[in-house]
């Protein structure tokens, strides 16, 4: 009877542990989900700090999360507003040009920034 307990909470565990990881790993690399840290309020507040060229905003929202937290700063930031404005105008291969010149290239689907959403204008 307690064989059959414990292999019932290992089971239970493993599919949790498993199905924990494929929600936390879902949205990276994929455009169109949003990843844990989304919520409406805070995407219209770093739209709007991207399109006033905020860097100060943009950063005291992002924190350090991402890979892109880390490689933006201060004197690069206008060129990554750029490049959010163009994906979200659908002008991806432009915005791609600019995101392989600042390091966010898209080497295993994971740049640091795409699974903030940006080919659909949704950040997280």
């Amino acid at each position: 009877m307690y064989r059959k307990i414990a292999l019932g909470v290992l089971t239970l565990a493993g599919i949790g542990i498993i199905g924990g990881n494929l929600y936390a790993s879902a949205y990276q690399g994929d455009a169109g989900k949003n990843g844990p840290n989304y919520s409406p309020e805070r995407h219209e507040k770093i739209v709007s700090a991207i399109n006033n060229n905020d860097y100060n905003a943009w950063k005291e929202l992002m924190g350090n999360r991402g890979r892109v937290s880390q490689m933006i700063n201060e004197q690069n930031f206008p060129r990554f507003a750029e490049m959010k404005r163009l994906m979200w105008e659908g002008k991806n291969d432009e915005a791609d040009k600019i995101r392989e010149e600042l390091g966010l290239n898209m080497k295993n689907g994971n740049c640091g920034c795409k699974g903030n959403g940006q080919r659909n204008g949704q950040i997280n």
